[in-house]
């Protein structure tokens, strides 16, 4: 039985650590607004799960200001190195998933918290970070999924990285005290002086210069030259819904495109937790997935046609090629999970969705420079391959997986909703708005209830459909003889994502739900 969601009047905070809610709460106390917020706790998360997030990694919002009664996006996400060049990797196969020639794109997240705040918040930057320093540097009880992934992945780590996660080589414990001191000098740094200390100062010279003693590639005036965007969200409607998603190169415009394919089916006819459903989502979902992986790329690089691939007609023609007795083919490819998804809404009517990754867990692996930032290896996505529309090129934005999603009722935000986990972020979206608009669940029961990831997410060799295995054997038998390449996880398997929802009623009252995967929160006033 699930859990009953938190409660507010006013606000409500959620996030997958329980602390970094918290930080986020406290601005909210303080008089900060939604956004003052969101970066507190963008940046607390940056600290209390480092295997998923960092100052080193990327991050996207979508901000609906009160004031400006608008959606706004920001893309915060880096380009490669002037110098990263497909003959950097002349005889390989694929870009390093690890190390310092895997860490090829700028980081934007610092970047994009100053954007957020000068532009929409109340408090300071330096406010909006407190929180984080003091984690950092007097240390947090370490959370049992961070120990997880350290179990798991502890050996990607290298150089300056390793004392950080696995102090006197002694591999932590759950609620072992956990202090990063050069992360929190680095913060200190951010927060006395901007984003500019950051991409022009002290600490794109330590990080460059960390990089070139290790064969990197990334120099100072990559970072130097960096900028965020603000930029127009993507949208499509839903049932009486304004549906909202990050434009490219992030993959948000896939979970609009199978919304439209949705909606031609009728869910009073599809009980849910059936063979139907599942079937159904799953289809419409790989149906998307074909045109995302033909045209996804940096749209400066390349022509994204959204006009075509986001028309209602388009749409009927898929939803007309789905078949409910047989599983259509279709190829995917591996795709990175390790991603934090949150959200913030005030009392002003202000909302913010947002998400942040270091691609895969713990990045690239690496801390160079004395800065304690995990530097991501997103661009280890880009494409190889000269004739693909993802190929590498310098100073270019890889496909993107984080996607942030924010629903719009009459005007004003209903649900903001997103989900850690590659591939499966467009998925276990979908599922959520469907268990919340179409079965009448609260946030709580719709994280809550079971979730399947299809395609290479997770780098498996084929497309295996990951169902959890509560949905029951007969369902399960149901979607194998459909052709559905079907393999079973745990209850409630981290495989599956961690996601969170906000639901606001029509008489502003705020519902919170956080997922029982991870170590987060909702907290509500």
């Amino acid at each position: 039985m699930s859990k009953q969601p938190s409660y507010g009047t006013q606000s409500m905070v959620v996030s997958p650590h329980h602390l970094a809610s918290a930080a986020g709460a406290r601005m909210l106390e303080r008089g900060g607004n939604a956004f003052d917020a969101a970066v507190a706790v963008s940046a607390a998360l940056a600290v209390v799960y480092p295997h998923m997030t960092g100052l080193g990694g990327d991050a996207f919002w979508l901000c609906y200001s009160a004031e400006e009664e608008r959606v706004r996006a920001y893309n915060g996400s880096g380009r490669s190195g002037g110098e990263v060049l497909l003959t950097c990797y002349e005889g390989e196969s694929e870009i390093p998933r690890r190390g310092a020639r895997a860490a090829i794109t700028v980081p934007g997240m610092a970047d994009s918290w100053e954007a957020v705040q000068s532009r929409y918040g109340r408090l300071t930057l330096a406010d909006a970070l407190e929180s984080a320093i003091g984690y950092a540097a007097e240390g947090f009880p370490m959370s049992p999924d961070q120990h997880r992934n350290t179990l798991r992945v502890g050996s990607a780590l290298s150089g300056e990285a390793v004392p950080i996660y696995i102090p006197g080589g002694r591999m932590p414990q759950p609620g072992d005290h956990f202090i990063q001191p050069d992360l929190a000098r680095s913060l200190s740094l951010l927060a006395a002086g901007g984003r500019d200390v950051f991409y022009q100062g002290e600490i794109a010279e330590r990080i460059c210069g960390g990089l070139a003693r290790s064969g990197g590639y990334l120099q100072p005036a990559d970072f130097a030259e960096h900028r965020g965007l603000w930029c127009e969200p993507v949208s499509t409607t839903y049932h009486g819904y304004t549906m909202y998603q990050v434009p490219p190169n992030s993959q948000g415009f896939t979970a609009l495109m199978t919304l439209n394919i949705l909606e031609y089916f009728d869910f009073g006819a599809v009980p849910h937790g059936s063979y139907a459903y599942y079937h159904l989502l799953i289809e419409a979902i790989k149906a998307s997935f074909r045109d995302r992986d033909a045209v996804l790329t940096d749209p400066e690089f390349a022509e994204i046609p959204l006009e075509v691939l986001l028309d209602k007609k388009y749409a009927a023609r898929l939803a007309a090629s789905i078949s409910f007795d047989k599983a259509s083919s279709v190829t995917s490819q591996p795709v990175g999970r390790d991603t934090a998804y949150a959200a913030v809404v005030d009392s002003e009517g202000n909302a913010v969705s947002f998400i942040q990754s270091l691609y895969f867990e713990f990045g690239a692996g690496i801390a160079p420079g004395g800065t304690g930032i995990l530097l991501q290896n997103r661009g280890s996505f880009f494409s190889l391959n000269p004739s693909a529309i993802n190929r590498l090129a310098p100073r270019k934005r890889t496909f993107h997986t984080l996607m942030p999603a924010l629903a719009m009722r009459n005007g004003k935000p209903a649900i903001l909703y997103g989900t850690q986990g590659g591939e499966g972020q467009p998925q276990t979206q979908t599922l959520l708005l469907t268990r919340l608009l179409h079965y009448g669940m609260n946030p709580q029961e719709a994280v809550d209830q079971p979730r399947f990831v299809w395609g290479r997410t997770w780098g498996e060799p084929t497309e295996a459909l990951t169902v959890e295995r509560r949905v029951g054997p007969e369902v399960l038998a149901a979607l194998a003889a459909a052709g559905h390449q079907v393999r079973t996880a745990a209850d409630y398997d981290g495989l599956a994502g961690h996601a969170h929802v906000i639901v606001i009623d029509e008489n502003g009252r705020k519902y919170g739900g956080t997922d029982p995967r991870c170590d987060g929160a909702a907290i509500g006033r």
